[in-house]
């Protein structure tokens, strides 16, 4: 386990997996239309990702730059993240969406309308 670990494999399985969630909820995504956007979830992947790959880079002894370099994709990727959560780009202060995105029965729709005339 201690070789698993110090070779830096560890992270590359654990990688592994989270592509496989990755591409499990984008395809559940996809079909049904449900569960996380695909820019909200490739941000708060790859930013663990690349915090990961720092690791990994840091366990087998990579030069510091190599290290650096991750660390500044997983901060690039984690203010990506960031900025979809707040709605930064949308409109709306601080992630806010409108109260109503899908017009409620009101009294010019016909659900309205059958229960008045019942």
């Amino acid at each position: 386990m201690a070789e698993l670990v110090m070779s830096g494999r560890i992270v590359e399985i654990i990688l592994a997996l989270v592509m496989v969630e990755a591409l499990v909820l984008l395809a559940y995504r996809a079909r049904t239309g449900r569960g996380p956007a695909p820019l909200n979830l490739l941000c708060n992947l790859g930013s663990g990702a690349a915090l990961m790959l720092a690791l990994r880079a840091g366990l087998t002894g990579a030069p510091w730059g190599e290290i650096a370099l991750w660390l500044i994709v997983s901060l690039i990727a984690h203010l990506g993240d960031l900025a979809t959560r707040l709605g930064i780009g949308s409109g709306m202060p601080f992630g806010r969406t409108p109260r109503f995105r899908e017009p409620g029965t009101s009294t010019n729709q016909a659900a309205f309308k059958a229960q008045i005339l019942s």
